[in-house]
């Protein structure tokens, strides 16, 4: 059954197919003192399902098996055009969950055929992905706290199906980071901290997709042109030469991201939901794109893009107008 489950998963795209004991996670007490610490900022529903994350029998009664699939993302080394080069590259086409949750629902059907009971996950659920990515051998844990799989590098997501059936574990992989440092020197906001553990809030990534407010002014210049999430850990990994581009075309770079940061910056309510419709970034609504557009241009940008500038001052989302107003006083 398990060589079943795998060509099918396989046959529906996922690169990787694995299994773990639907046991605690290694790294749950390490997860409960990084909540502690504040380190999540403002993710409070991490805390809110602590303890359901550290505990699959409080997600599925009876589970016995943990599936971890892996996708492939990497949309290769494209040059950037417009603003693809401060887009992470994760968020270039369309959004993961409305490629992955329809294929979930498939394997949970086929487990179901076989008598089992599921909950599946596409980084939607109450599961320390990484922690039985690296039981099952997805990967090994790298210092930037990304998974790192020999032949993906770490362009890839990761998703889950918890099953009630028993299916043989796989074996983990060594860790193969050696004496490398270089993800944490990639990092512009110092906020890998040290190796495997990260500050979210000094993170690109949260301050430009996660933290919804207004972005602490001693960070706005770490953060130079990015305007979603963040690349830098990620790119610097030398295990990313490894790295093949994926076979989805639904990952290909899209239209919107191929937008300079000025064209960005005209975008009205209505356009903006027009150009995203479907990409990750819809998650942050124009007033946290336009905001990180603001802060990019006031790092990166010149005399040129003051009148963009001065226009989004006048935006009736205060969000916008407070960052357009930092931008133009740091171009000035």
């Amino acid at each position: 059954m398990k060589t079943a489950l795998v060509e099918f998963a396989q046959s529906l795209g996922f690169a990787l197919v694995r299994v773990a004991r639907a046991l605690p996670p290694p790294h749950a007490e390490a997860f409960h003192r990084w909540l502690a610490a504040g380190h999540a900022g403002e993710m409070g529903w991490m805390e809110r399902n602590a303890e359901r994350r550290t505990d699959p029998q409080l997600v599925l009664p009876g589970a016995k098996s943990i599936i971890v699939l892996a996708m492939n993302y990497h949309p290769g080394n494209v040059p950037g055009k417009g603003s693809m080069d401060r887009i992470a590259r994760y968020a270039w086409g369309g959004d993961y969950h409305d490629l992955i949750t329809p294929r979930l629902r498939q394997i949970e059907a086929f487990l179901a055929r076989h008598g089992g009971v599921q909950r599946s996950y596409a980084d939607t659920g109450p599961v320390l992905e990484r922690d039985f990515g690296a039981l099952a051998g997805a990967g090994w844990h790298g210092k930037s706290t990304m998974l790192i799989h020999p032949q993906l590098g770490a362009w890839f997501f990761l998703a889950e199906v918890l099953t009630t059936l028993e299916l043989e574990p796989d074996a983990s992989l060594p860790n193969r980071c050696g004496r490398c440092i270089r993800c944490l020197e990639a990092c512009p906001t110092g906020a890998l901290v040290e190796p495997h553990q990260l500050d979210a809030r000094r993170c690109i990534a949260y301050l430009t997709i996660e933290h919804k407010g207004s972005i602490p002014e001693p960070l706005r210049p770490l953060i130079g042109g990015r305007i979603y999430g963040c690349d830098g850990c990620a790119a610097a990994c030398p295990w990313n030469r490894f790295a093949q581009v994926s076979r989805e075309s639904a990952f290909k770079a899209r239209a919107g991201v191929k937008l300079t940061p000025r064209e960005l910056l005209a975008l009205s309510g209505d356009q903006f939901r027009a150009v995203f419709r479907g990409s990750p970034i819809m998650r942050i609504k124009r007033r946290g794109l336009l905001r990180n557009v603001c802060v990019a241009l006031g790092n990166t940008g010149t005399r040129v893009d003051l009148p963009a500038l001065e226009t989004a001052v006048r935006d009736p989302e205060p969000l916008i107008a407070e960052h357009a107003a930092w931008a133009i006083a740091r171009i000035g």
